[in-house]
């Protein structure tokens, strides 16, 4: 169904900003908000279920070891697939077109693959909860201690994107009080996460990454209808807005004023396809604990193949939505910082917008659960993570070192809730920032890019020493957080960050997080240089060289994990060909 929008043809003029202004676009059926309650009630029922599954901190911290891989997998995505993943994404491809989609290729499977062959053998073997646990295990408690700080940080200032984009959605479709939705949602998520741990989450996660895509989907379907086709759709964009290139992903990387994100070719392969990627997939917790929760290595490498599989794809229900935004809206969105403007609509609002143009009844119950189930999803996936690290790698090293497991599950628990709380506060942060993508990428590249070169140079190099792996993540934080400062002081000074006065939001976050991962790499070596090695004995199982690794040549050619990520490579190669 397809509203009558044709109110909205005055584009451009003053009295279009009045009657965009409505309060709602769409109303609630008794059958969409039948389907809305009986997901709330199912996922917090779900939830008390399986609490008596997590009766240890095994249970609770890492779901007792025990999913499968395709349990892990799917939960693994689905991790990645919450509000910001959604609501981001399409915002931003509103905003810089289909460059976006480089978050889903280069930006991710490169990334994924490696984790999966490389990374996942020494995470495994050391049995370690956490990526920090990891560094106390190859550097220390400094190193982990920094990075466990620094991860709790980042995962508060993460879960308000969630909470800001239930805002988005309740506003713009249902009309609802902001700070209501907000609490309720919230409140959901951590009931479910105390309750049931990882193991809620995991499994909620599933049920969430099913509903997502049979709620958004119709978007794409009947948005290409109604376009007719790609080239209908290509055709509409360069006539909405003719000179900006929004369709190729690769041909306008030239120089930086070919492409609406003002980037070139080098931000996207060295910024986006190796500190930001590498970074996130291979140390961020939150999505590293899901398939850390496989019942055996094998299992956990062919959850993360097969969540790379799903992950290219998507982009039909992310991407496109942004780019039907661009070919059929009668209005043009606004940043994020012109919230308060009244009659406009932003950046963020472009998936919500779609949802109510092409849903009516029942499958608007369905679009608005799916995008509540991507709001939980990434709601738990940070609010999990966050409880294990500040447990393991906070509390416990640095304020109990000496308590039962039972004190440790319960502090798990209220940590949770202690959680969800905090990262209500920093909702409101979002709207400095001119979308939601934005603001999560300044995070990561303060944050998460810096650990990568920390944790990879730790595994390959067994020269590296204690005091390199802490002095060189320091380093690149800073490096990170004083570049973005000087940028904010300095406006000028993006052509130096980022090679030039054209550069977006999003190009400063990609250089950004080349300077940090440069830094990081640098200060680690130079450290090393000077500073004296752990002895070999105590790097067993920590450093590539050192550690004997699980032999897969004994499984039948299509059941080993490198066969499957070889096939993944390919689909990677061939979709970045055809929208070259």
């Amino acid at each position: 169904m397809i509203p009558d929008w044709s109110f909205l043809s005055l584009w451009g003029k003053s009295s279009c900003a009045a009657l965009i202004a409505a309060p709602r676009l769409m109303s609630l059926s008794p059958i969409d908000l039948t389907i809305i309650v009986i997901y709330f009630v199912f996922v917090l029922g779900l939830g008390f279920y399986l609490r008596k599954f997590a009766k240890t901190g095994e249970d609770f911290f890492s779901a007792g070891h025990g999913m499968t891989a395709w349990i892990a997998g799917l939960s693994f995505i689905s991790a990645n697939l919450g509000s910001l993943e959604m609501m981001g994404y399409a915002a931003a491809t509103y905003q810089y077109g289909i460059l976006i989609a480089h978050a889903y290729w280069i930006g991710a499977i490169p990334a994924i693959l490696f984790l999966s062959l490389v990374m996942l053998p020494f995470y495994y073997i050391c049995k370690t909860h956490s990526v920090p646990g990891y560094l106390q295990l190859r550097y220390g408690e400094g190193a982990r201690s920094l990075s466990a700080i620094s991860f709790a940080v980042m995962t508060i200032l993460m879960s308000g994107i969630n909470m800001y984009s239930m805002a988005v959605i309740m506003k713009v479709i249902l009309g609802w009080n902001i700070h209501f939705s907000i609490w309720v949602s919230s409140l959901t998520v951590a009931i479910y996460v105390m309750a049931g741990g990882l193991l809620s989450a995991i499994y909620t996660e599933v049920l969430q990454f099913l509903l997502i895509w049979l709620g958004v989907l119709v978007i794409p379907i009947a948005g290409l209808a109604e376009t007719g086709g790609w080239s209908g759709l290509v055709r509409r964009i360069s006539e909405n807005f003719p000179g900006q290139d929004f369709t190729h992903m690769w041909s306008n990387l030239g120089s930086f004023t070919a492409n609406p994100m003002g980037v070139h070719w080098t931000g996207i392969v060295f910024g986006w396809g190796l500190a930001i990627s590498f970074g996130y997939w291979t140390t961020d917790f939150l999505v590293v604990q899901r398939v850390m929760a496989a019942k055996d290595l094998r299992s956990a490498q062919m959850g993360t193949i097969i969540g790379s599989f799903f992950k290219m794809m998507v982009p039909l229900i992310v991407i496109l939505p942004g780019l039907l935004a661009l070919g059929v809206l009668p209005f043009k969105l606004v940043p994020e910082t012109m919230v308060n403007t009244p009659g406009v609509h932003t950046y963020n609002e472009a998936l919500p917008l779609m949802l109510a143009r092409y849903c009516g009844p029942g499958l608007l119950g369905l679009g608005v659960t799916a995008l509540i189930a991507g709001f939980m999803s990434g709601m738990a996936g940070n609010v999990s993570a966050f409880a294990t690290v500040w447990t393991y790698d906070i509390y416990k090293p640095l304020l109990r070192k000496q308590a039962s497991d039972a004190h440790y599950l319960s502090m798990g628990r209220w940590c949770s809730l202690l959680g969800v709380i905090v990262s209500i506060g920093t909702a409101y942060l979002v709207m400095n920032f001119s979308s939601i993508i934005v603001y999560a990428q300044a995070v990561f590249v303060f944050f998460i890019v810096p650990m990568f070169g920390t944790v990879v140079l730790g595994m390959m190099w067994k020269r590296t020493t204690p005091s390199a792996g802490f002095w060189g993540l320091l380093a690149g934080i800073l490096v990170s957080f004083l570049l973005w400062l000087w940028v904010k002081l300095d406006p000028p000074a993006l052509r130096y960050v980022a090679f030039s006065s054209d550069a977006k939001d999003m190009a400063e976050n990609l250089y950004r997080a080349m300077w940090s991962l440069l830094a990081n790499v640098l200060v680690t070596v130079v450290v090393t240089l000077f500073t004296k090695p752990k002895p070999e004995e105590e790097l067993q199982g920590l450093v590539y060289g050192l550690t004997t690794l699980p032999s897969m040549d004994e499984l039948p050619i299509f059941k080993r994990p490198a066969v499957w990520a070889g096939a993944v490579a390919i689909g990677f190669v061939v979709l970045n060909i055809l929208f070259w």
